[in-house]
């Protein structure tokens, strides 16, 4: 069963369009990552951008989103209606399927190190992954907003970041990371500017002033249209449903006077909360899910396709259309992570295959072991996919790093140099591999059917690829590193890798 994760960042952004491309063209980059939704408010000066996928690509998104925010807004400038501490104010991780809660409280920590990692942004970590009971709710740490925190964390330990030193960053702030429930960002708008009534109105009904459990509510000014809003968010649309939520803010509007404008709701919602509210408006007695009729086709066609299976071609093409997108990573590095993964591939399916063969017999366990270490290696290879992306973009992060005075240009020098070194690591990592891939194909055509031979030669030119490929990126990163130390171990060590796939003139001539 394909495991999914939902990831809904909030920036604080809602006015320039072309920012927030950029943020989400960052996190749609990412292989195996669907951008499901994009809203933004000029109001609220904030966009909310939906992301379903793998626990892991999911994650890679959310910290590239952050770190594309941290380079386009400047907290210092940016105002709008929202609360807010950061340029990614919120990343909270939600469990859709093959996932539990615990799976995100992990998955969220491990975002939040890597955003102090890369980016120097500390991070807070609140709901199923808060650290302390008073972090669990977002509004305890959005106390006194990006202002008033930047100069309380100096001075008050209570308020120091989970991750991180007790300093925001300079313009993207602080970046709250967590797990929970999903939620629904849902506003109702009234038809008076006066945000007072809004106010008040969201006093009454949020649960930690007395009212609905479930519920959060605040007023906002839209100046735009105008309008005061009850923004509220819903974080168990089955405990209180989003009906009864209407209704109330519908009477305590009649109260002061006013109506009701129209709603909204921020990103997606669940298809059962609208089920919900389509029975307690209409009275159908004999209402269930199976009578809405797209959720019927979607469990027949989800039937069909469990019958069959996607072809090779579409299983290749996300990928193929990542690396040919204008954009620097992934690039080489990883193109050549992933001829080492295919060449694995091709020995694990060679191996396999082999120890069934009677013919064989004498050599099954060797291949049974070999089957297992093409699989461990395929899957280090396929990593090696990601670490490389990952290099690159430290390296953009860290020339983008501001070097104004002495000591920001050491700290810049500093982690471009340690970025540098990271960009040599990975493909040196995606060499070691894929010599060893090399190395034991050559093992398994000596064992290897006559049939499947072409299978283990093509794997072992793969490999060849993938470490002369590996190789090239090796070099041209050490160009930009001054430790000369460093950089003469790093050459002695691809010369020798280099020299492993170097094959006879008989064998090259195959």
């Amino acid at each position: 069963m394909k495991r999914l994760v939902e990831c809904v960042p909030n920036f604080s952004e809602g006015r320039d369009a072309a920012k927030v491309d950029a943020i989400a063209s960052a996190m749609s980059a990412v292989p195996g990552v669907y951008l499901l939704g994009r809203e933004s408010d000029i109001d609220h000066n904030r966009s909310v951008i939906t992301l379903v996928g793998e626990p892991e690509a999911v994650a890679e998104a959310a910290i590239r989103g952050v770190g594309k925010a941290a380079e386009l807004i400047d907290l210092t400038r940016q105002k709008g209606g929202h609360p807010r501490i950061g340029a990614t104010d919120v990343v909270p991780f939600i469990p859709i399927k093959g996932v539990t809660l615990d799976d995100c409280v992990t998955l969220a920590k491990k975002v939040g190190r890597a955003i102090w990692e890369r980016y120097h942004i500390p991070v807070y970590l609140y709901e199923a992954a808060a650290q302390r009971p008073e972090r669990t709710n977002l509004e305890n740490l959005r106390r006194g907003q990006f202002e008033g925190l930047r100069e309380e964390v100096l001075r008050n330990s209570d308020r120091a970041p989970d991750i991180g030193e007790s300093q925001l960053h300079p313009t993207a702030g602080a970046t709250v990371v967590g797990a929970r429930k999903f939620l629904i960002a849902y506003n109702i708008n009234l038809n008076t500017p006066n945000v007072e009534i809004a106010k008040r109105i969201a006093k009454k009904i949020r649960f930690s002033s007395g009212g609905l459990r479930y519920v959060k509510a605040m007023g906002v000014d839209l100046r735009e249209r105008n309008l005061a809003q009850v923004s509220m968010n819903l974080t168990d649309f089955e405990q209180t449903p989003i009906h009864q939520v209407f209704e109330l803010v519908k009477h305590e509007a009649e109260k002061e006077g006013v109506t009701i404008a129209d709603s909204e709701i921020v990103g997606l919602v669940p298809r059962r909360a609208l089920e919900m509210a389509a029975k307690f408006y209409l009275q159908i007695g004999n209402f269930s899910p199976e009578r809405v009729l797209e959720n019927c086709l979607e469990e027949r066609l989800s039937s069909a396709r469990d019958e069959g299976a996607a072809t090779p071609a579409a299983l290749a093409q996300p990928f193929i259309d990542v690396v040919a997108r204008a954009t620097p990573a992934p690039g080489g590095g990883s193109a050549a992570a992933l001829a080492g993964s295919l060449g694995a591939a091709l020995g694990q399916m060679v191996a396999g295959i082999s120890r069934k063969k009677k013919s064989l017999a004498a050599h099954a366990e060797q291949l049974a072991r070999m089957a297992e270490e093409f699989q461990n290696l395929s899957k280090k290879l396929a990593e090696g996919i990601d670490r490389d992306a990952e290099s690159y973009e430290s390296v953009v992060v860290a020339h983008r790093l501001p070097h104004e005075t002495g000591e920001e240009q050491r700290r810049r020098d500093g982690a471009i140099q340690q970025a540098f070194r990271s960009a040599v690591d990975a493909p040196l990592s995606i060499a070691r591999a894929s010599v060893e891939v090399f190395d034991k194909l050559g093992q398994l055509e000596r064992m290897a059917g006559p049939s499947m031979i072409s299978d283990v030669r093509v794997g072992r030119m793969m490999a060849a690829t993938a470490v002369r490929g590996a190789l090239e990126n090796v070099a041209t990163n050490l160009k930009s590193i001054s430790d000369a130390e460093f950089v003469k171990r790093a050459r002695s060590e691809a010369g020798a890798l280099a020299s492993r796939i170097v094959e006879s003139p008989a064998a090259a001539g195959r």
